[in-house]
């Protein structure tokens, strides 16, 4: 049987139980407020943020069964990056491209990567999402198997709602409760979301200046370096010792190095003759497609912890500039 405690905050003792539901998803709601109000949230906004809230069973279905099947890389990118969705990121591209330019020096972030965020994010903006934030968090929270985590998400959803940046009636986003066109988690929001029109909110629902600087603002913080792109896939030689695979720190090595140990392009030509580290990455067995990445990949597995999700963001980017 699943222990379930809630949180005690600055000496507020909440509920503590033994059982998985040992309190009504209504008692749970209280303690959330009990919570709110000692961070400083409004009654105003906990009236309006909580008023219908009801325990959300496709929420934690959703939770509970996320798709056991794993496709191949060579199967997920046609399906994550088809030619329809290049030509509409190159089409949007072209759209935004002022605005697009302008943030994208401001933050040292390449725009074609901030599209193809956005693309694979949410469809443009198309798909962001129908679930009330605060329901479906609450809901996660009361379920009790990532408690702490969603315990922390929907008081951050309610900090969004209490600066005004939405009305409670609009934030909707996932059944995990990731918000609007660039599908940040609350916590991110509150991180990295960023006023890209200068009108005084941050609308990453319904503003594209906001998704735009948003997503350009989460790069550039987590370590994004507009000087250099994500890496390239390559070839790997003969009796390759697949032990120097991997991300941390220690397996980095300089383009050079890797030349030495036989990696080469695609194509078969030398590595660049560049002063960057990169590391080898191989998502699927050792036969699989392999990739040398740098910094800026390493920021795109801060935004979502998937090889295949950062290889969809930098192969929908690629085609945006090469076709």
């Amino acid at each position: 049987m699943r222990k379930r405690v809630l949180t005690a905050l600055l000496g507020l003792s909440l509920t503590a139980a033994s059982s998985s539901y040992a309190v009504s998803f209504d008692e749970y709601i209280q303690g959330l407020k009990e919570q709110a109000r000692a961070e400083g949230i409004s009654e105003t906004i906990l009236t309006q943020a909580f008023d219908g809230v009801e325990y959300k069973k496709k929420a934690v279905k959703a939770d509970r069964n996320q798709p056991e099947k794993k496709l191949t890389l060579d199967q997920y990118l046609p399906r994550a990056v088809p030619d329809w969705k290049v030509k509409q990121a190159k089409e949007l591209y072209k759209k935004h491209y002022t605005e697009l330019n302008e943030i994208g020096n401001k933050l040292g972030v390449q725009p074609r990567f901030i599209v193809a965020l956005w693309g694979v994010e949410s469809n443009f903006g198309r798909f962001t999402g129908g679930f009330s934030v605060i329901e479906a968090l609450s809901t996660l929270a009361y379920d009790g198997r990532r408690e702490a985590f969603f315990r922390k998400q929907t008081m951050a959803a309610l900090t969004i709602l209490e600066e005004g940046h939405i009305a409670p009636d609009n934030m909707k986003g996932s059944w995990a409760g990731a918000m609007g066109q660039c599908q940040f988690m609350p916590t991110s929001f509150l991180a990295y979301a960023k006023d890209g029109n200068g009108d005084g909110k941050k609308d990453i629902w319904n503003t594209e200046a906001d998704v735009f600087a948003s997503t350009a603002n989460y790069l550039k913080q987590v370590g994004w370096d507009s000087n250099y792109t994500w890496g390239r896939q390559v070839q790997l030689p003969k009796n390759f010792n697949y032990q120097l695979k991997g991300l941390k720190k220690a397996q980095a090595q300089s383009l050079a190095q890797w030349q030495e140990l036989g990696v080469r392009r695609l194509n078969g030509k030398a590595l660049p003759e560049v002063d960057l580290d990169a590391w080898l990455v191989q998502p699927d067995d050792n036969k699989g497609r392999a990739y040398l990445v740098y910094g800026n990949y390493q920021a795109l597995m801060k935004w979502n912890r998937s090889h295949y999700f950062a290889l969809a963001v930098s192969h929908l980017a690629d085609r945006i500039k090469h076709g």
